[in-house]
């Protein structure tokens, strides 16, 4: 910029160069002269390139040869998919598909479109036979229960075991695929899904995934349209959507961004026309879950508080929020 703050020169965003900027001087000081001014980029190019750009850094910067993630026919992991390939190569990213009883056609199409389309190394393992072992050896402590989200927990637990077994077999980090919506409200299972190295989405909301995917799409199509459109859904039960336990994410995720990075308080969310009721039920998950975010893998913070070191909340409190 000059000295009134006009813009004189402006390279291109998170992309390394070398470039000259001519200044002219007077008397009166030394000025810049006018120069290229690349466009500013839009939000979702910006935050794109940003976790592309930290995805890199992290896993070059600390050794690590490749990256593995689950694949699961979602958006959140089609998303982290395209960023993984964009930091790093598809030669270094390894997707693996874990479907279950609960796993639709449609995931299973969707994930290996991508994969082919992306070019990346693609490995399905069914985990019945895991899960099965696992339910047949605690049948007996859990006989008279009746089946709850233990038995979708299993689930997510032994997809963990198998991607942390190939991470610790070829030395390459798992990337986990969870977003800021999920972990602000405890949509996630510790030492299944939340486990690996780095969450390149742990500091976006699931709205602004959908806003990455179709960004990624409109500058070349790799992610299934199906995977954008569908209705989200974490498939451990039978017709499971993510709408049956949690609010729509349009509701959601302002909610949760106006708690989490704007700090209002119950009134002030609710003068923004959101109900009560949904506010008070959602601030209470926020509370509840503290102690998972303490366990879940590093990030790439794109909006102004993200999760870990920004983020200041006790994992106990008597506190409730007011009615």
């Amino acid at each position: 910029m000059d000295v009134d703050g006009e813009i004189c020169f402006r390279a291109s965003s998170f992309d390394e160069g070398l470039h000259a900027v001519k200044l002219t001087a007077n008397a009166a000081g030394v000025f810049p002269e006018k120069g290229e001014i690349e466009p500013l980029a839009s939000l979702e190019e910006t935050v794109y390139k940003a976790l592309v750009c930290g995805t890199r850094d992290y896993v070059i910067k600390n050794g690590f040869s490749g990256v593995i993630l689950g694949l699961s026919g979602g958006v959140d992991s089609a998303v982290t998919l395209a960023i993984a390939c964009d930091a790093l190569g598809p030669d270094r990213v390894r997707a693996i598909m874990m479907p279950f009883r609960f796993t639709s056609t449609m995931s299973q199409e969707d994930a290996a479109e991508q994969t082919t389309s992306m070019g990346v190394q693609y490995d399905v393992l069914p985990i019945a036979s895991i899960y099965d072992a696992t339910a047949a050896q605690l049948s007996e402590l859990f006989a008279g229960l009746e089946k709850d989200a233990t038995e979708e927990n299993i689930q997510a637990r032994c997809r963990g075991l198998l991607l942390m077994a190939i991470s610790n077999k070829t030395g390459w980090m798992l990337l986990t695929t969870g977003n800021k919506s999920e972990m602000a409200v405890g949509y996630a299972t510790l030492y299944g899904d939340m486990a690996g190295g780095f969450a390149p989405l742990k500091d976006c909301t699931k709205t602004m995934v959908y806003r990455l995917a179709n960004y990624r799409n409109s500058i070349g199509r790799v992610i299934p349209e199906r995977v954008v459109t569908r209705e989200p859904s974490a498939e451990l039960r039978a017709d499971q959507k993510d709408s049956d336990s949690l609010p729509a994410y349009d509701i959601l995720d302002p909610i949760v961004e106006a708690f989490i990075e704007e700090d209002l308080s119950v009134a002030e969310i609710v003068e923004r026309g959101f109900d009560r009721d949904i506010v008070i039920r959602i601030l209470e998950l926020v509370k509840r879950n503290e102690y998972k975010r303490r366990q879940a893998p590093p990030g790439i913070r794109i909006s102004t508080r993200a999760f870990g070191r920004d983020w200041r909340y006790p994992i106990t409190s008597k506190y409730t929020f007011p009615e």
